[in-house]
């Protein structure tokens, strides 16, 4: 923890509702909407030799998440990407984490937020593997939560919104005082779901399985692993898993922004091997997103 500096203590600049601003004003209120009734929608991307992969993609879905949460974002999609451009050039980020985010402000204080404005920030720091590169050779440990990804008609499940990652902070904080490196979410039905912040895949026989996203985001990331393995010729199934086939798993990985393609080494009581099907799609990822 030496090294940490705190986010809201660091030099350089942000993008905030329009212009740069210096990294250490870029504030809101303390009433803001947001902050109270979780009217915030956000996306995690990242630059790989100072380019974003997938930025339009990610973009896009920042407008799907807010319309779900009935937030307005007063930017084009053009603007937004140029914004998301000209602040990983203006911190002279090769290789990093960019976070668009959008939010209620001030204007009101309770459940309702008819006339607050939305407001929108870029932000972008160098961030490596997720897990730490050692990782990649023994997989990550991880532990089932009590906690659900709920049912689609109680909560907006397809957006990227700020609220539903409390139970993923919950979930983690369960797990890591025991040495596990994340949580794998069942949903309500007890159905595997996903990790707190990533998708699943499950390798038996040489052929790939993932759940079917109904309550969770289809990631971008998950999308161009499922090409990527296709291409390679290998099977891929979309279906409900529940927890009891982890027991006939052969091999494990998380896909994400931030996670990229993760091998699970343990779930539980099962332990899984960093398997030929893994490290491939580990390789064709890095290639992926390096293309020029």
């Amino acid at each position: 923890m030496a090294d940490f500096i705190p986010f809201d203590d660091r030099d350089g600049v942000m993008w905030f509702d329009g212009e740069m601003v210096p990294w250490r004003d870029a504030k809101l209120h303390v009433l803001s909407h947001a902050l109270h009734y979780g009217s915030c929608v956000f996306e995690g991307e990242r630059a790989y030799s100072g380019r974003i992969f997938k930025l339009k993609e990610h973009t896009e879905r920042l407008y799907e998440s807010a319309a779900q949460l009935d937030i307005t974002i007063p930017f084009t999609a053009d603007e937004i990407n140029d914004a998301c451009n000209e602040v990983i050039a203006r911190q002279d980020i090769v290789d990093g984490y960019v976070r668009p985010v959008a939010w209620r402000g001030s204007e009101m204080m309770g459940v309702s937020a008819q006339v607050a404005t939305t407001h929108v920030a870029i932000a972008t720091w160098p961030w490596p593997n997720l897990f730490g590169d050692d990782k990649h050779e023994r997989g990550i440990r991880m532990k089932t939560s009590k906690w659900r990804r709920p049912s689609p008609d109680t909560a907006p499940v397809k957006a990227k919104a700020a609220g539903l990652y409390m139970i993923c902070t919950l979930s983690r904080h369960s797990v890591e005082p025991d040495g596990y490196d994340d949580a794998l979410m069942l949903d309500w039905r007890g159905q595997i779901a996903e990790s707190t912040g990533a998708n699943i895949f499950l390798a038996q026989n040489g052929v790939l399985h993932t759940p079917t996203p109904d309550c969770f985001l289809d990631g971008i990331t998950r999308r161009t692993v499922m090409e990527l393995a296709r291409q390679r010729g290998h099977e891929v199934v979309e279906r409900v898993i529940m927890p009891e086939e982890l027991a006939k798993t052969d091999e494990v990985f998380l896909t994400g922004t931030a996670a990229e393609v993760t091998p699970v080494g343990e779930i539980d009581d099962h332990n899984f091997q960093v398997g030929p099907i893994t490290r491939q799609l580990m390789e064709d990822y890095e290639v992926e997103v390096r293309k020029g």
